[in-house]
């Protein structure tokens, strides 16, 4: 399985930024950490071992991202409205300065997102935002408003909303939206959501799943016992859903 390790500084974040990319060939996948995490971690927690195989047999080449979160969601040294605006220059970062070496890489197949609790948030909301660049997102205990307090999950806004939040929560956009041509895009791609049964998000997924059902988007729910918020749960999670 080929590794290569990337360093750059970001000029949309002022600041070095690292990833780790895995495989040769295959559909790239863009792989968010977990929050505040870093790029090693899936390394390290034995996630990419567990993708091993489909790396291997050149099905997939995932890309372990590196998380701005303490500068974003989780400074709450700055106001609320200057954490949306930090997450969006990491979005800028992803969509073009990631993009622009996945494209140099493998410029042929087609784009995955992904990503294991406040990761998978990261690749839902980009997916279903820019949903004609991508072909499959996979969210694996994903919290999808992150102004929603869940039981010891606080609002990360502190009960501040603006448009540029609300666009940014596709629990709550989604059961507004009447863009047609958005919805058409999310039409074609596959939407699989994974939750534990007492995971504290589990609602959340549920309430995401129906609204794009009720757009007549097809998306799978899949709930798992107990808590399955964890390594070893996503271990196995990815090998049937990536």
């Amino acid at each position: 399985m080929t590794r290569e390790y990337h360093k750059w500084f970001s000029p949309l974040l002022q600041r070095d930024m690292e990833l780790l990319a895995f495989g040769h060939a295959g559909n790239p996948v863009l792989f968010f950490p977990t929050r505040t995490a870093r790029f090693y971690d899936y390394e390290d927690w034995k996630v990419i071992e567990a993708l091993q195989p489909k790396i291997e047999a050149g099905s997939i080449q995932v890309y372990c991202l590196d998380s701005i979160d303490k500068e974003s969601f989780y400074a709450n040294h700055i106001p609320p409205a200057a954490r949306i605006h930090r997450h969006l220059l990491y979005e800028q970062y992803v969509l073009h300065e990631v993009m622009d070496l996945v494209r140099r890489r493998n410029p042929g197949p087609d784009l995955i997102a992904a990503g294991c609790s406040l990761g998978a948030y990261h690749a839902v909301n980009l997916a279903f935002k820019y949903p004609w660049m991508f072909k499959k997102v996979v969210g694996l205990s994903g919290r999808y408003d992150l102004t929603l307090k869940m039981e010891h999950f606080e609002d990360l806004f502190e009960g501040y909303m603006d448009e540029t939040v609300y666009f940014n929560m596709p629990a709550r956009f989604i059961p507004n939206l009447h863009d047609e041509q958005l919805i058409t895009q999310l039409k074609k791609m596959e939407i699989i959501f994974v939750v534990g049964q007492q995971d504290a998000f589990l609602d959340n997924n549920r309430y995401l799943s129906d609204s794009l059902w009720r757009q007549g988007v097809w998306n799978a729910l899949h709930i798992w016992d107990g808590e399955s918020h964890k390594a070893r749960y996503w271990r196995y999670m990815v090998q049937l859903y990536l």
